[in-house]
């Protein structure tokens, strides 16, 4: 798509503050782009072919929205961490492998969506980002929920379709975590954390297609108090 299919985009963005580039074939920041970066809040790049961001992302401070899924992203620049005001991030159906720690300034994150990556080691940036709501992991190579997830702050987490086989007892100590997935990984009846059934506010605890049987979850110590805030989450619903 040359210039003057862009030049529309742009003069619309400029009044909106928003710019979707979706499906435009780009494989690089169209270098025009740089002039909005006092203006955009919305800036949407998903299905396009970017092998990777440059790092002028960072120049875009007034962002709240990103979206740049489904393209052929294999890392993210520590320039993200320069978006403040950023909301929303949505990076699901890359190549993504590894993140980058200033992940971790973006104080006013509320959902992240990383799903269908190759993310291998659990991305503990996120912690004490006291906004952030939701966490999508789902289709990564996570193999470990380790220890220092105790202060990730989300109300839902997904890490189904992983690899995962311990996870820390720390999940218990998540101040707002309801809803935890983790459905087809390769967790065994005595991975799961007696802790997290007793002493944790998850309501919402799914775990359909791990190395054991439904009916031996029914029979873990602790499974009646977790079920005493399944039902009372269900009785709220209807």
């Amino acid at each position: 798509m040359g210039n003057s299919g862009l030049k529309q985009h742009y003069e619309t963005a400029k009044k909106t503050g928003v710019l979707n580039l979706s499906q435009r074939k780009l494989d690089e920041f169209p270098p025009n782009i740089r002039v909005l970066a006092p203006l955009l809040r919305t800036l949407d790049f998903s299905e396009n072919k970017f092998t990777k961001l440059p790092n002028d992302v960072g120049d875009f401070t007034l962002l709240k929205h990103l979206n740049i899924s489904q393209n052929k992203i294999s890392s993210l620049p520590d320039a993200l961490g320069n978006l403040a005001k950023l909301e929303t991030l949505n990076a699901s159906s890359n190549h993504i492998t590894t993140l980058p720690s200033t992940l971790s300034k973006l104080a006013h994150l509320k959902q992240v969506n990383l799903s269908d990556n190759q993310i291998s080691e659990f991305p503990l940036m996120f912690c004490n980002l006291k906004h952030l709501d939701v966490l999508d992991l789902s289709r990564n190579k996570l193999s470990a929920i380790p220890h220092g997830v105790s202060s990730l702050c989300v109300a839902e987490l997904n890490l189904n379709q992983n690899q995962i086989s311990t996870m820390s007892d720390q999940l218990a100590d998540c101040p707002k975590l309801k809803t935890l997935r983790l459905e087809e990984n390769c967790l065994q009846i005595n991975a799961i954390p007696v802790k997290i059934l007793k002493d944790s506010k998850i309501s919402v605890l799914i775990l359909e297609g791990n190395l054991f049987e439904m009916k031996q979850f029914v029979e873990l110590e602790g499974y009646e108090q977790y079920m005493e805030r399944y039902t009372a989450v269900k009785k709220k619903m209807f």
